[in-house]
């Protein structure tokens, strides 16, 4: 009797079930490698472009093209992610918190008021939450991965000291507008000869009065396609070698290319151009202790070390010096006593910056989170100019640092794109 009831009510019940709607499930639109792009991913960066578009005033691309740029920029971060994961790269809550708090501070806001733009722009807190989380990795293994392919001899610098002896105080920046016209790693020739015809008919459209933004969306495979090919404020130190002596003696408006590179041809134009007079640097010298959390050691107990050592060296029963030889597993460091030397706050990761500007000389921060793990800093003393060859030298690494970062960045992009394995599942 009782296999009879059940019978009867999933016969009572099927009517019911066949007249539902069928739900809107999310779906695989693209598989990368071990991973995976789905639907929803698409849509919400589709939506987050479209929202900075209509803020920007910036003409966007068909519907087609504009989720293609979308994708390959999803396929890019998604490879990292994954290399991410291999490389055991993470980044834990409290640095997350601590890197929303300072961008709420950067933006003169609480971080309630930041949730609450946030809000108003359609943006879920979680996501964007996520959304900081997946920069902070992705940022973290574009650098470990592309500082390693980074070579600067000593007569690259010397020269470059030499140009900005040259150059003085003065020093001009240009706002660049960037296509890119790609070709494969190992291009045929016509491939080249494809690409360049592509380049040579998108800068007649440019100068017959088209879009820069548009046709950027539109056509370039660079990395800002999306942000209208806008690369923002560079001067000749700091951008790539290839653009940098293509916009010599450059006025503003021009177009400038196409310029082939191993990436393809690229076409420049100069929205803008301003002079800048070179500031003098505010140099740090401070001493950390760097703790890091593992599997034994938690997030608590590292933070809690670090404010028993700050308490111990203000009560004096204990030299900052011997605790961070003791204890730091900064390995540039600890056998300097923590010491790291005279450098321009940039340098260092947000976090220790911001720690080091609210501090005075002397005074000891409570601890903080980096990306690196937990410290203290002490400020050693602060000074300010470049007046020693040591400091022109270390300004002229840094800048051709900069300069070749961006170069072997996208080299490093494309390289990891193109050995990847990708499915376009969902059109």
């Amino acid at each position: 009797m009782n296999y009879k009831r059940i019978l009867l009510t999933i016969a009572l019940l099927m009517p019911l079930t066949l007249q539902a709607k069928p739900q809107s499930l999310d779906q695989v639109a693209v598989i990368v490698d071990r991973g995976v792009i789905l639907e929803s991913e698409i849509q919400t960066l589709l939506k987050t472009v479209r929202s900075n578009s209509i803020k920007n005033g910036q003409t966007l691309p068909s519907e087609t093209v504009l989720r293609t740029q979308a994708i390959e920029r999803l396929i890019t971060q998604n490879l990292q992610m994954q290399l991410a994961e291999r490389m055991g790269i993470q980044v834990s809550d409290p640095q997350l918190e601590q890197t929303i708090a300072n961008i709420a501070q950067e933006q003169n806001m609480s971080i309630e008021e930041l949730r609450n733009d946030i809000l108003k722009d359609g943006m879920s807190y979680d996501d964007y939450r996520q959304h900081v989380r997946t920069e902070l990795i992705t940022g973290e293994v574009t650098r470990a991965n592309v500082r390693r392919r980074i070579y600067i001899t000593p007569q690259e610098i010397n020269n470059l000291v030499k140009l900005i002896d040259e150059q003085g105080a003065e020093q001009v920046e240009y706002h660049l507008g960037h296509i890119l016209i790609g070709f494969p790693s190992q291009p045929s020739q016509d491939d080249i000869d494809s690409a360049k015809n592509r380049a040579e008919k998108v800068l007649q459209f440019l100068k017959d009065g088209s879009d820069f933004s548009e046709i950027a969306a539109t056509a370039s495979s660079g990395a800002k396609a999306l942000e209208g090919g806008d690369l923002g404020w560079m001067n000749e130190n700091s951008m790539p070698t290839l653009f940098a002596e293509a916009v010599q003696g450059a006025k503003k408006d021009a177009l400038i290319g196409p310029i082939r590179s191993g990436a393809g041809f690229h076409i420049l134009k100069i929205k803008d151009i301003r002079g800048q007079q070179v500031a003098e640097v505010e140099e740090v010298n401070s001493r950390h202790i760097l703790i890091k959390p593992t599997v034994i050691l938690s997030e608590e107990r590292a933070q809690e070390m670090l404010k028993e050592f700050r308490t111990q060296v203000l009560a004096g029963e204990a030299k900052f010096e011997d605790l961070a030889k003791a204890h730091s597993v900064d390995p540039g460091s600890a056998l300097k006593g923590g010491e790291l030397g005279w450098s321009d706050p940039n340098v260092y990761v947000p976090a220790f910056k911001d720690a080091l500007e609210k501090l005075s000389k002397g005074e000891i921060s409570e601890p903080f989170r980096s990306m690196h793990g937990w410290h203290i800093v002490q400020l050693i003393d602060k000074r300010v100019g470049d007046v020693t060859e040591k400091l022109k030298t270390e300004k002229a690494y840094q800048l051709l640092f900069q300069r070749k970062y961006a170069e072997e960045r996208d080299s490093w992009l494309r390289e990891m794109r193109n050995n990847a394995f990708v499915e376009i599942v969902a059109e």
